[in-house]
């Protein structure tokens, strides 16, 4: 395993470049099991869980190319609807193919999701949601088991709105006989490039953005290209970096958009911004205001940002709270940045922040994809040399987030090795 040694205190400077975004190409590949025929995938970031989704597809019978960031994928030739084990163990995503095969092919065995170390995340509202779409579904030693002729339209209410199950009844219900309605549904920018490619795949969706959805199932859909939308947790992720240590760093090919509950917040801890179509540049505090958050679903303060925000907080000036309202134990990363000399105490689902940090150097693990990035963000800014161990988390969803800091002068440097 691989670990990242950082040497803290370098000032960051100048432009990173923002990748594809990993949730939205992890739903749009499942979502050519909905027709067969080629497909092309343009911005699509080079990362371990586009590998496993794609390896995943390929185990079904569909051919997966990725040539640098243009992924094309031919689900012509698909021949099996199991999703097993051994892939989907990799990460939850995988459950995404559960509605596109019960929808297309009528059958779908599917096993029950891993992928984080932190937390429960039940995929009940897949299940249910496909239920009432008329499918008969079993749970059988690990697997969903899923039958139907034909999906027939239903009116489906999601008590908590979730981005996974909202993407899995869509595509479900774009084949379905009759007239699904999809009450407080996920608005994220990533359910909403999903529904807008089914539609450029015939499918008839109204409502696309808001938390309600209609769709009105067709008998066939046509394969269709895309290009992915930037990755917003990947640009909150440098914009922090650059708060943190940077002079000013402007991050670019991001959708600024839909980044706005986070601007906000470093507008209030102080930093300065400049907003483009496609870029936001920041300039660094001198004195890092303490901000509260709470996180919420879209467009409230993402959970995937809570993780980097607990790290800016460690090093403001006062005392802060950070509350997760999406999941209430994400929180792994706390014992590492009090081992970098944080100083954050945790009340159920809030971590308590003391504030005014002197961060300095030491070996802390990474648990899961968003700590990673928190680890290395405080490493920037630590005296001395942080190594960050089990550093396959991170390239879960950061496409060489090493070099791209590098470039923007962090002193940070991967190395192999296998007793990390």
């Amino acid at each position: 395993m691989d670990k990242f040694v950082i040497h803290g205190g370098r000032k960051l400077n100048g432009v990173v470049n923002v990748s594809g975004a990993k949730n939205s190409l992890l739903a749009l590949m499942p979502a050519t099991l909905l027709s067969p025929g080629t497909y092309h995938f343009a911005n699509a970031p080079v990362l371990r869980d586009v590998t496993t989704m794609g390896r995943l597809l390929e185990s079904m019978g569909v051919a997966v190319k990725q040539e640098n960031h243009l992924i094309t994928i031919d689900s012509s030739g698909v021949s099996k609807f199991e999703a097993p084990y051994e892939h989907v163990k990799k990460m939850r995503a995988s459950i995404y193919v559960l509605g596109p095969l019960i929808a297309r092919y009528g059958y779908a065995k599917v096993s029950l999701p891993g992928g984080c170390a932190w937390g429960p995340r039940p995929v009940n509202l897949h299940i249910e949601g496909i239920r009432k779409l008329g499918a008969e579904i079993d749970l059988d030693e690990g697997y969903i088991i899923a039958r139907a002729k034909r999906l027939r339209g239903a009116r489906i209410v999601f008590d908590v709105s979730s981005v996974g199950a909202t993407g899995n009844v869509m595509m479900a219900a774009t084949l379905a006989k009759g007239t699904t309605i999809i009450e407080n549904a996920a608005t994220e920018p990533e359910i909403v490039q999903l529904a807008e490619v089914l539609v450029k795949m015939g499918a008839k969706i109204s409502g696309i953005s808001t938390n309600r959805l209609e769709i009105e199932g067709v008998d066939a859909l046509h394969p269709t290209d895309e290009v992915t939308i930037p990755d917003r947790i990947e640009a909150g992720t440098f914009l922090v970096a650059g708060a943190m240590a940077g002079e000013t760093v402007r991050v670019d090919h991001c959708e600024p958009s839909h980044l706005t509950a986070l601007l906000a917040k470093l507008e209030n801890a102080g930093a300065a911004l400049s907003v483009g179509d496609s870029w936001v540049e920041i300039t660094a505090p001198s004195e890092i205001h303490p901000v509260d958050v709470t996180t919420g679903i879209y467009p409230g303060f993402p959970t995937d940002m809570q993780a980097q925000w607990t790290a800016l907080m460690s090093i403001a000036k006062g005392p802060s709270v950070v509350t997760d309202t999406i999941y209430f134990d994400r929180f792994k990363h706390v014992p590492e940045l009090n081992r970098l000399g944080a100083e954050i105490e945790m009340s159920e689902n809030t971590a308590i922040i003391k504030g005014n940090a002197r961060l300095k150097g030491a070996k802390v693990m990474s648990t899961d994809l968003r700590a990673s990035a928190a680890l290395i963000l405080a490493g920037l800014v630590a005296e001395g040399t942080t190594e960050v161990l089990r550093v396959y988390h991170i390239d879960r969803g950061y496409e060489r987030i090493e070099e791209k800091l590098k470039a923007i002068g962090a002193d940070i440097e991967r190395i192999a090795g296998e007793e990390f």
